[in-house]
């Protein structure tokens, strides 16, 4: 059986561009440029670049997984808030395989990480506890102006 959608407001865009350098951990920078521009509710919508190191946390895995060399940055997607974020990673080796997970900290930057993010400015994303697994869950709610 089909669950109900939750309703989905709209929202006008605002891009930002921005660029992380060499050794800047890739999650907590852009939690902190949410911080720094106030954003209630924002978007990745492209990321290039490298690490030399990753630290993801596998499907239905506890833990993260660190692990040290050189990664390419295939896709980076994900909502964020100054207050939290949810943020997915895929990255290549130097063989081709790729990898991917939950981005969780101490993922660092090798060279560059260029990101291309919106702010949707009539909406906040908050993160409220879902009892089917225990977890804080994505929730959003049009700004009261």
């Amino acid at each position: 059986m089909a669950r109900r959608v939750q309703n989905n407001p709209s929202s006008k865009l605002k891009g930002y561009a921005f660029r992380l350098r060499p050794h800047d951990d890739l999650r907590k920078s852009v939690q902190q440029f949410a911080k720094t521009n106030k954003l209630k509710a924002g978007a990745i919508l492209s990321a290039v670049g490298s690490l030399e190191q990753l630290n993801i946390r596998f499907a239905n895995q506890q833990n993260g997984t660190l692990r040290t060399g050189f990664f390419e940055i295939v896709s980076l997607t994900g909502t964020f808030s100054e207050t939290s974020c949810h943020i997915h990673i895929c990255v290549s080796g130097a063989d081709g395989q790729t990898l991917g997970g939950h981005l969780l900290d101490e993922n660092l930057v090798f060279t560059t990480a260029e990101i291309v993010a919106v702010e949707l400015y009539d909406l906040e994303f908050i993160r409220v506890e879902d009892t089917t697994y225990n977890y804080k869950e994505l929730v959003v709610q049009r700004i009261r102006k």
